[in-house]
């Protein structure tokens, strides 16, 4: 295979249009910058030019925005020179560092399977009863176009999701598997980074306006209680405490909302600890499911 390329005409001054036979890339992907293009070797030699401002890959064509303080046809020649070069001497548009995996696990509630895979997914938690939900997560809504799936959880490095009451996973566990991977491998966004920010923003609860008991309470949840809650596909929120009843809430997400065992697990796991930890403080724990 040899590249070579084109430059084609355009109304807009500050992009230079490359077209070549060879194709260059299998759909549309936009860099701002290289710091999502460790996949793609030749978008991060683009980025090495000082004047360099966005890059574009798109089926037969590469797209290159400029800045403003030069002309194109005073380095076009050079770059499209440089690209061909590196391109012709073994120097990879795409390549794939580690093999993406998926694999399933069952989970103590019987309408969920969590899908693991071995890279991390997103920043944060993200939980969606209908498609409505997930106008911001692309693999969500894309799930939702199977017609028996209910929920979806996205944690981390894994989605939990919930079929129907009228189907049964050993029917769609491997179809559901192979999408994902399908998905994941092309390099499609997982969720709007916009939607996706650091947790501390992200926080449902204001950790600075709790009184020191709801302080206490949401940091053994957090510490203690939902790692474990997370290895089986679930999440757990701490919501309100009140002072006077001593009752704790949570909001039971993923795998763990509308489980059979989530009962026995909150009052002889969650609520036990609670009162180990703070003696006279706490008199039940209500779960609300997310």
């Amino acid at each position: 295979m040899k590249y070579k390329f084109e430059i084609l005409k355009n109304e807009d001054k500050n992009i230079l249009v490359l077209s070549s036979d060879e194709e260059i890339y299998t759909k549309r992907i936009l860099f701002e910058d290289d710091s999502k293009a460790d996949q793609f070797p030749l978008v991060k030699q683009l980025f090495f030019l000082p004047f360099i401002k966005s890059v574009i890959l798109d089926k037969h064509l590469i797209l290159i925005e400029k800045l403003d303080f030069l002309d194109w046809k005073d380095v076009q020649d050079e770059v499209v020179t440089q690209i061909e070069k590196f391109l012709n001497t073994g120097g990879l548009i795409f390549k794939v560092i580690n093999p993406i995996t998926i694999y399933a696990e069952n989970t103590p509630n019987p309408s969920v399977i969590k899908f693991v895979a071995n890279k991390k997914l997103v920043n944060v938690a993200h939980e969606f009863k209908n498609n409505e939900d997930a106008y911001y997560c692309n693999i969500a809504k894309a799930l939702f176009n199977h017609e028996f799936i209910s929920e979806i959880y996205i944690d981390f490095n894994f989605i939990s999701i919930t079929i129907k009451s009228d189907y049964k996973w050993e029917n769609h566990t491997m179809e559901i598997r192979e999408y994902l991977l399908s998905f994941i491998r092309d390099g499609n966004e997982i969720v709007n980074s916009q939607f996706d920010m650091d947790e501390k923003k992200f926080q449902q609860v204001n950790f600075d306006k709790l009184d020191d008991i709801s302080k206490e309470i949401a940091k053994l949840i957090d510490d203690q209680i939902k790692p474990a809650v997370a290895s089986d596909g679930g999440n757990i929120l701490f919501q309100s405490y009140d002072s006077d009843s001593k009752e704790v809430k949570v909001i039971l997400q993923g795998a763990c909302s509308g489980c059979p065992s989530s009962t026995y697990t909150l009052k002889n796991g969650i609520e036990s600890m609670l009162k180990d930890y703070l003696p006279g403080k706490i008199s039940n724990v209500v779960a609300i499911n997310g």
